[in-house]
């Protein structure tokens, strides 16, 4: 097994637990792996675990999630895209988002500038595909950060009524949403 292949494993450790409640034990439980490999393979233990997690999740918001948003087609089927790419990754709302797990408590100090370039990169990417719909950039840039606290609300929501309907519904109205006259 290498280091690369435990990544999503580590991922659902600390979106199951957050960080401060995941564990060397819990994450050799889901990688099959013992202490020791887990150290080889991090030496730095669960703050070197989450900083890979990170990297990996960011890598896959720009190759996975934003990616509809940077094609030649128009913009609400680039929202639509994208809106196909978050059911997916968060599991049709039934995964917490790890961004949001990792502002939390000591992980927030820890973590605070990845998060932030995370977060910014979709703002960022969200706003530019709505500039380019003929919005003026600071409505973009404010309706593309409500998109991100609704997608994130929803997940809230998600886990605390075992219900996904309102992650669902989000995710329908969010394009017409972004995309509405000013």
């Amino acid at each position: 097994m290498s280091k690369a292949s435990v990544i999503p494993q580590l991922m659902g450790v600390f979106q199951e637990y957050g960080y401060e409640g995941a564990s060397i034990t819990r994450f050799s439980e889901a990688t099959s792996l013992k202490r020791a490999s887990l150290y080889h393979y991090f030496p730095n233990g669960k703050e070197e675990m989450a900083d890979e997690v990170l990297d990996y999740i960011t890598q896959a918001l720009q190759e996975q999630l934003l990616a509809p948003l940077h094609s030649d087609l128009p913009p609400i089927d680039r929202l639509r895209a994208m809106n196909q790419n978050i059911d997916a990754f968060y599991q049709h709302g039934q995964r917490d988002c790890l961004l949001a797990l990792l502002t939390i408590g000591e992980a927030q100090g820890l973590f605070q500038e990845q998060v932030q370039q995370a977060l910014n990169l979709f703002i960022d990417s969200l706003a530019t595909v709505l500039v380019t719909a003929g919005i003026t950039p600071i409505t973009a840039r404010e309706r593309a950060e409500e998109a991100i606290a609704l997608i994130q609300g929803s997940l809230v929501l998600t886990r605390g009524l075992n219900n996904t309907a309102t992650f669902e519904r989000v995710l329908e109205r969010l394009p017409a949403d972004l995309l509405r006259p000013e």
